[in-house]
């Protein structure tokens, strides 16, 4: 039985408090400042006001310049999206500099920078293709990742190595756009993360299942080196809902299976949105044993070049 019907509260027994005796998370001394066309990108930096996404930004940017100024490793893993919106500039400069010291692509991403790499444009209409049946059918594409996986395969110098030493060899005309051209200049560690049948290159008819699993499982086990070896380093999470938090979890369980500690290291994800993996595979479960994560929501276009801004910024300070 329920104890009645209760009578309404007096309101007149409700104690206040002053507002100055209050804890207060913002103040005018946090507050950004308007900018100014005549000030320098520093300064526009410098300007944003001292709170949330604006703390992660430059958390994650003093971290990325304290593990480079103690030559420790700042990893890249990228989704499609990342390389199809012109990004490729902003994260090559990061390389040249020494700011990026291995990336890890999905699929995606690698099909992306290749056709870049090759005519200088990329992505198609996907609706449009559906209809007729051509989505995903180029030739040239195919045929390329067909040839660098049988390639990989043979030499077992994994699919990512593959791909950067033909965009080079080849001199493709668009090359200096290439993030895999720019990690084969660079000697820097590149790898290719594929599933089968995710990624367009998988519908050509000289796909070869064996010869692709092998260049990517090769790969897998260099990420695990590059993972190895990232204690009090940064890995980046940026534009991969799925399967690159996936890799990232496996080759973090690998590392550490083979007696290598991998910890304290920072963790961070860049994408549109938050989801279950990156929340999970990226900025919780990896850093439980030592490091902290950061998360920035918004457009790559956007957030990718701010962060770059802040990294290079916060260089010159340190």
């Amino acid at each position: 039985m329920g104890q009645g019907p209760h009578e309404p509260i007096d309101p007149r027994k409700v104690r206040t408090f002053p507002l100055r005796e209050r804890t207060h998370r913002v103040s005018v001394e946090r507050f950004g400042r308007p900018p100014d066309p005549a000030q320098t990108l520093g300064d526009f930096l410098d300007g944003l006001g001292d709170v949330l996404a604006v703390r992660q930004l430059r958390g994650l940017a003093r971290a990325i310049v304290a593990a480079r100024a103690a030559n420790r490793p700042v990893v890249w893993a990228l989704g499609g999206h990342v390389a199809k919106v012109g990004l490729a500039p902003v994260l090559i400069r990061l390389i040249e500099r020494g700011s990026i010291t291995a990336l890890a692509l999905n699929g995606s991403a690698a099909i992306h920078d290749w056709e870049i790499a090759a005519i200088g444009a990329t992505s198609e209409d996907v609706q449009a293709g559906l209809v007729d049946g051509r989505f995903g059918l180029v030739e040239e594409t195919g045929a390329e990742f067909a040839a660098a996986c049988r390639e990989a395969a043979t030499t077992e110098e994994g699919l990512g190595r593959a791909l950067a030493r033909r965009v080079e060899s080849a001199a493709l005309p668009h090359r200096a756009s290439s993030l895999l051209g720019a990690a084969w200049r660079a000697g820097i560690d590149v790898t290719v993360h594929v599933a089968i049948g995710c990624d367009t290159v998988h519908q050509h008819p000289d796909v070869d299942g064996g010869a692709l699993g092998m260049a990517t499982l090769v790969d897998f086990r260099r990420l695990v080196a590059v993972v190895g070896d990232l204690t009090g380093g940064v890995w980046i999470n940026c534009g991969s809902a799925v399967q690159m938090p996936e890799v990232f979890l496996k080759a973090l369980a690998t590392a550490r299976n083979l007696g290598l500690a991998v910890a304290p290291f920072v963790t961070a994800d860049l994408d549109m949105q938050r989801h279950y993996r990156t929340d999970q595979n990226v900025l919780l479960r990896p850093v439980q044993e030592g490091g902290s994560s950061y998360r920035l929501i918004g457009h790559h276009e956007i957030n990718v070049p701010l962060l770059a801004a802040a990294i290079l910024a916060e260089d010159e300070r340190a």
